[in-house]
């Protein structure tokens, strides 16, 4: 795991810049801890796109631990602050309950985030860790999607289930769960539409793609994944909370975490929505897709050294 931390510590060079370095100017730059010291330390993460909401219960945190523990030196209050982002990000035991079970995985997002390369990611790894995965290619509306996603599959070495550009996302989905059933697959991961603008047809198709998989797979595990692009920030939040309203979101891949200034994004999502980022993205290639764990990414973020 030491590679995959050192790659987080590079991706989040950006945003590390953009919060850390603020934050311990602060640290050194007070001599005393008062309402300016904990002003100061709030616009930083809102300017890191930690968003108001969590950032209000990150600094009310901060002080009653500052209280509660009689510390007077600004210096002293690094560690108090780290620990309080983690706490805003514990959402508890973080689940991977679908790679251990016979699990269908939508995963939904608008164009451009990196939901097709992630579902190919991702079906490469279970595939690496012995799983038999299929993939289906039901974001029909692009010819571009379904190119790409049997480019992965074919990189990945798993079966790709797919139809002609336009067709009836559901019944690629009917054909791909009957595929996943006769071949024993362990996962099926089915990328999905997010056309977002026209949430009507959207939360239809989801709702007629649900009731086939409900239908014809009843003991398949279910997850729900939404992409969303690291680089927006807190558009990135916006559409989560679209998407919410749309579908069962269980968890969130992150991407592009390593071009951007606004990685505070990820505290902001599993704080304010409590729906837990179980993936998080910082390349390119197959094994930059990886699981988050909010403890690593803080230290990465901090550059605190991993026990």
């Amino acid at each position: 795991m030491g590679g995959f931390f050192s790659r987080l510590v590079k991706g989040l060079n950006k945003t590390r810049e953009n919060i850390v370095a603020g934050i311990d100017s602060i640290f050194s730059g007070f001599s005393a801890i008062d309402d300016d010291f904990y002003e100061e330390i709030e616009e930083t993460l809102i300017m890191g796109d930690l968003g108001i909401q969590t950032t209000t219960a990150i600094v009310e945190d901060l002080r009653k631990k500052v209280k509660e523990r009689h510390i007077k030196e600004p210096s002293e209050c690094k560690q108090v602050l780290i620990e309080s982002i983690k706490e805003q990000m514990d959402l508890g035991e973080n689940a991977y309950e679908f790679e251990n079970r016979n699990s269908v995985v939508l995963v939904i997002g608008v164009n451009g985030v990196g939901k097709t390369t992630s579902v190919g990611k991702m079906a490469g790894q279970l595939k690496d860790a012995g799983k038999r995965v299929i993939v289906a290619a039901a974001d029909t509306f692009r010819a571009a999607a379904i190119e790409q996603l049997t480019e992965w599959s074919n990189r990945a070495g798993v079966e790709i289930i797919a139809q002609q550009e336009g067709a009836d996302p559901a019944a690629v989905i009917y054909d791909a769960v009957a595929a996943a059933k006769s071949r024993r697959a362990d996962v099926l991961i089915c990328d999905t539409a997010g056309r977002l603008h026209n949430k009507k047809n959207l939360m239809e198709e989801l709702k007629k793609i649900n009731r086939i998989i409900d239908r014809e797979y009843p003991e398949a595990y279910r997850e729900t994944l939404v992409v969303l692009d690291g680089t927006t920030g807190q558009n990135a939040l916006a559409q989560a909370r679209q998407f919410m309203e749309v579908a069962d979101i269980t968890g969130i891949i992150l991407t592009k975490l390593d071009g951007t200034a606004k990685g505070g994004i990820a505290v902001a999502i599993q704080s304010e929505l409590g729906i837990p980022v179980k993936y998080v993205g910082v390349g390119e290639k197959i094994d930059d897709l990886q699981k988050f764990n909010a403890d690593e990414f803080v230290n990465a973020l901090f550059q605190v050294q991993q026990n």
